[in-house]
């Protein structure tokens, strides 16, 4: 079952990228901007995860400055056709299986 809307924390978790970097990366990326529920704490939906998987592949594992990722970013979302680009198959990909890890994980503590 998938869920309309993730903590910050789950977010984390689903990523594997700390609360801190999420809420740096938001004041760097216009892209990942999550909504604030009515307590004002943030939740993030699924368009959010893809952006932080994406920067995540771009910043940690290739090394991008963030100027860079920020330059990566805009190209794709000039170029929405390039759906196939190698940065942002892989982030779904592992989203799903982070996904399938954060079930998982739930699911033997219910054990």
């Amino acid at each position: 079952m998938q869920k309309l809307y993730y903590t910050i924390g789950e977010t984390s978790r689903l990523t594997g990228v700390e609360p801190h970097v999420l809420r740096y990366w938001e004041t760097l990326f216009h892209e990942l901007n999550p909504d604030k529920n009515r307590a004002g704490k943030r939740v993030y939906k699924e368009k959010d995860i893809r952006v932080i998987l994406t920067l995540k592949d771009l910043i940690q594992k290739k090394k991008y400055s963030t100027a860079g990722a920020r330059k990566v970013l805009k190209e794709q979302k000039k170029s929405p056709q390039d759906k196939e680009d190698s940065t942002s198959l892989p982030a779904e990909l592992r989203h799903d299986l982070n996904r399938v890890r954060l079930f998982l994980s739930d699911l033997l503590n219910k054990l």
